[in-house]
């Protein structure tokens, strides 16, 4: 110990004064830029976009860019005169009172021209020091390890807290302006064409589906609902594979890699475990039965076929996660990690009503399902992908005479209905007309049953009920429900309408 301290002694003489670390820091740059937003309050424009009071590292200099911008934005004018009445004139500044330093901010003030660098300037060392601060909680809750914080708590936490620093921490936001608006537009255009289908969104690889939308619309949240039985995790899951299937990365010119067509996938599977989904797809893709596949009822060369489809399906880039009762905060994390370390173009939750809001308990439901929508759209936004996220439908729709769902089926429909940018429902007439089968054949009506249930069997509607940017309709898909499969039903596959 007296060893220690000797060397620690010896360390001080040799360096005569120890180091010590400031937090990053510009007074001269913050100083610069309030003496031209006295001089010339056309400076204040410059960087209010983004730059607020609370980037600057002096506490002085916060209190006058926020007189000022409070001043400017009641149409008055910011100056030394104005201001000084509401700071306290018994301060100090060194040598100087709070009205000299003023003074003194405004005589040495540079041309308004280098207020924005400025502004960006101080606006950078403001995020260091928000980083520094994240450093400082992340080591010291690891070294408290509070009850109420588990590591993984900890680790979601300081994720979540990174990435609203990554998102609100750029100075590039505000208005745009319209040629930048057309520019982007005639460059979307312009992927549409290269890419298969001609499509502006990512394909579904259901092609009367992707007429209708135009494939699936980076950052919009796309509902897909119905009732229990109807197949929504077997269209979600038909979509998931189809996109991810479908991959092919494209170099940038930073050498990062973009989809060019179909994408990376995350999926959530609060219902049904990874093997089960996994099972559906292995199905889907051999048309070997599920239920066999389950029972283990297969034939040799079935076997080989299930072999040979799961050795194509190991590079599909298709990412189960099957945490049940996740909450919003956490699935935001783990699709923030999932692009960060893998890329993500499309994500799909499975369902709604099995996910949690972020708070640590919930007594009003219908609040706690608008916080996991809002949540979801802002996710969307935020890693720029379309986002379906599954939804169940309330038990009023059995009680009417026509089964078809309308957007007032939607559980907690107000925050749904609202937040998505398309709701989807599907619909199988024939899980209901097979339910009125008559006992027995030789009633009157079996025959007229019969004839209905033809009609309809092997069939689905897919029910654009609400779409932001394009068109709302039907869309009529095949269903073979021994594959949980849901195809064009012009699609050679589908042998039921083979001729």
């Amino acid at each position: 110990m007296n060893d220690a301290v000797r060397k620690l002694s010896q360390a001080g003489h040799d360096n005569t004064e120890l180091h010590h670390r400031e937090a990053p820091n510009n007074v001269e740059a913050e100083q610069a830029l309030l003496g031209a937003i006295l001089v010339n309050n056309d400076a204040y424009y410059r960087v209010s976009d983004f730059l607020k009071p609370i980037h600057f590292h002096e506490p002085l200099h916060r209190k006058i860019y926020e007189l000022a911008g409070d001043t400017i934005r009641m149409g008055k004018i910011a100056t030394t005169i104005t201001l000084k009445t509401h700071l306290p004139t018994d301060g100090r500044v060194g040598d100087l009172t709070i009205p000299q330093y003023l003074a003194r901010l405004a005589a040495e003030a540079v041309t308004i021209i280098n207020a924005e660098d400025y502004g960006r300037a101080i606006y950078d060392l403001a995020l260091r020091r928000s980083l520094i601060n994240i450093g400082e909680d992340m080591v010291n809750i690891a070294y408290d390890a509070p009850l109420d914080m588990p590591p993984q708590t900890q680790i979601e936490d300081a994720e979540r807290r990174l990435f609203e620093l990554a998102e609100t921490g750029r100075y590039d936001g505000g208005f745009q302006s319209f040629n930048d608006a057309v520019a982007q537009a005639i460059d979307m255009a312009g992927q549409a064409f290269e890419r298969d289908g001609s499509l502006s969104g990512i394909s579904t690889g259901i092609h009367s589906l992707d007429a209708r939308m135009g494939g699936l619309q980076r950052s919009d949240l796309i509902v897909l609902a119905g009732r229990p039985g109807m197949g929504k995790t077997s269209l979600a899951t038909n979509i998931a594979y189809n996109i991810a299937a479908s991959y092919e990365p494209e170099v940038q010119a930073d050498g990062s890699y973009k989809a060019r067509n179909g994408g990376v996938v995350g999926f959530y599977s609060l219902e049904m475990s990874s093997e089960q989904l996994a099972t559906r797809i292995i199905s889907e893709q051999t048309e070997v039965s599920s239920s066999k596949i389950r029972r283990g009822d297969i034939s040799e060369a079935d076997f080989e076929k299930l072999v040979a489809c799961s050795q194509m399906m190991q590079k599909v880039p298709l990412y189960i996660d099957q945490t049940g009762g996740i909450s919003i905060a956490q699935l935001s994390a783990r699709a923030r990690r999932l692009k960060r370390q893998r890329g993500l173009d499309c994500l799909v939750v499975d369902y709604i009503q099995l996910m949690t809001g972020s708070g640590k308990s919930s007594d009003n439901r219908v609040q706690e399902i608008t916080q996991i929508t809002t949540g979801l759209k802002a996710l969307g936004k935020e890693l720029n992908v379309p986002i379906i996220a599954l939804s169940q439908l309330s038990r009023q729709v059995e009680s009417r005479e026509d089964k078809r769902p309308q957007l007032s089926d939607l559980r907690e429909s107000g925050s749904i209905e609202q937040d998505a940018d398309v709701v989807l429902f599907v619909f199988r007439e024939e899980y209901y007309v097979k339910n009125l089968e008559p006992r027995d054949e030789f009633d009157p009506k079996y025959e007229e049953w019969k004839m209905k249930f033809e009609a309809v069997k092997g069939t689905a509607d897919v029910i654009i009920a609400k779409q932001r940017h394009g068109p709302t309709g039907t869309v009529k898909l095949a269903f073979q429900s021994e594959y949980t499969r849901f195809t064009d039903l012009a699609d050679p596959s589908f042998t039921q309408y083979e001729h």
